[in-house]
């Protein structure tokens, strides 16, 4: 059981009338199917166990740097009671799950991707390609981390007031 075939998916699902996305691992099929909370399934794949759970890290790690990055710049997205906020587009989340399953089947470029994309956990990858610090491959798939990361809402921001110092 340990490193049996496991379904990596990508599905839409309803929890008290509200919707969500969600990325996660069922070891059957027929559990994806029978689970009442989830209307479609638009990303299936069959890996070990330990394949999906190195790309379903991979794939909240960018999922959040992406909601994480939003929200810093006063952008308004709900936060569902569970999954991912439908405010991200379905393409933006098929984009980012299908990168990531594909970068895994080459050990090589799934660390550099990897490392790459917890740096951009904490800054922009784009100082590093302007500045040619990336060469090759690397400068390649900070590219392409950082196109995974560029989605812009179209609602409008939430501009914060700041409480005046003193009254």
């Amino acid at each position: 059981m340990e490193n049996s075939p496991q379904y990596l998916f990508l599905a839409s699902g309803v929890n008290k009338g509200q919707g969500y996305w969600i990325v996660g691992i069922k070891n059957c099929d027929e559990i994806i199917l029978e689970d009442k909370n989830l209307l479609d399934c638009y990303r299936k794949e069959l890996i070990s166990i330990e394949s999906a759970k190195d790309i379903l890290l991979a794939v909240n790690l960018n999922i959040n740097n992406l909601l994480n990055e939003l929200r810093n710049k006063n952008y308004l997205i709900e936060r569902p009671s569970m999954g991912i906020s439908f405010d991200i587009p379905l393409e933006i989340l098929e984009n980012i799950f299908d990168f990531w399953l594909d970068i895994y089947k080459n050990q090589e470029a799934w660390e550099a991707c990897l490392g790459l994309l917890k740096v951009r956990k904490r800054i922009p990858l784009t100082n590093l390609i302007e500045s040619k610090s990336l060469k090759g491959n690397s400068k390649k798939w900070a590219i392409k981390i950082e196109t995974l990361h560029n989605y812009v809402p179209s609602s409008l921001r939430i501009e914060k007031l700041n409480d005046p110092m003193w009254e």
